[in-house]
């Protein structure tokens, strides 16, 4: 009998969902079609938009969710920690069959408004005096998700503090945290997803994968624009080596969850069109052995 080392989910941000008030779908229809779609479980999205009881209906695990921490201010970050807490317990709600399939908390950065506004390296980071208190308080965090019981995840995000590859190297330098390795996001900033996957195996606490293009960020406009513009097609579409991606993931043995993402724009979607796309993303993995 095989034995399952990946299960795959999908994410709110398919749906343009960025907001836990978004009247765009309810979370019980959203959760239908995931299944619907074949997902094994989903991304929490905002803190608050999906219940522990929604999830159990719809028969999905929950592989974790965002939480940004503003870890370049020591005062900010004391004051974002109890939001932190608060999805913890959120996380640690949910039942688990399997510990490799628990949430992964995903810390993250707010927006740096440079960056935002000239996403994929165009706008200078953390200055290296900065680091160390940066980075102490990225441990920091990640040691109360360990108190919490529950390993979390940094994910490196266009238009943040951490965004580039060369940022990415700096923290894993710094701190002992995991890293959510986001195809997309990694190819707009410069990087090498095939190549940084082998490079920082061991480090990899999550993936999601994304296809990309950078002919459509080189457009210019901030992130939200390159969004809307469709810098991040389905799956298949773009330029990213998904292919290679899954042939190295089941090469460096990663076991946990692979979360699917298409970011949306906020307004205006076509919720059958999004589904369309949704399952069409599930097959592609599935096409490539995942």
């Amino acid at each position: 009998m095989e034995v399952t080392t990946t299960r795959v989910a999908s994410a709110p941000v398919n749906f343009g969902i960025y907001r836990h008030d978004t009247d765009l779908i309810g979370a019980g229809e959203l959760l239908a079609g995931m299944a619907e779609a074949g997902y094994d479980g989903v991304d929490s999205g905002p803190i608050g938009y999906l219940q522990a009881g929604d999830l159990a209906k719809a028969g999905l695990g929950l592989a974790g969710g965002w939480v940004d921490l503003r870890y370049g201010d020591a005062a900010g970050f004391d004051a974002d920690l109890a939001g932190l807490r608060a999805a913890l317990d959120v996380f640690t709600s949910v039942p688990v069959d399997d510990p490799r399939f628990a949430p992964r908390p995903t810390l993250a950065c707010p927006s740096n408004v440079e960056r935002f506004a000239r996403p994929g390296g165009g706008a200078p980071g953390i200055p290296d005096e900065a680091w160390p208190g940066f980075a102490a308080r990225v441990q920091a965090a990640a040691d109360v998700c360990r108190e919490a019981g529950l390993e979390p995840t940094f994910h490196y995000h266009l238009g943040t503090d951490v965004e580039t590859p060369e940022d990415v190297e700096r923290l894993l330098e710094l701190t002992d945290v995991g890293i959510c390795l986001d195809t997309g996001h990694l190819w707009l900033a410069g990087g090498d997803p095939v190549a940084a996957l082998r490079a920082w195996s061991g480090r990899v606490t999550q993936v999601h994968v994304k296809d990309a293009d950078r002919a459509v960020l080189a457009r210019g406009g901030d992130l939200t624009t390159a969004v809307a513009n469709g810098c991040f097609p389905a799956l298949g579409q773009g330029e990213v080596d998904i292919a290679g991606f899954a042939d190295v993931l089941r090469e460096v043995g990663y076991q946990g969850w692979i979360v699917i993402e298409q970011d949306a724009p906020a307004t205006g979607q076509d919720l059958g069109a999004i589904l369309a796309d949704q399952r069409a993303n599930r097959e592609f993995l599935r096409s490539v052995g995942l």
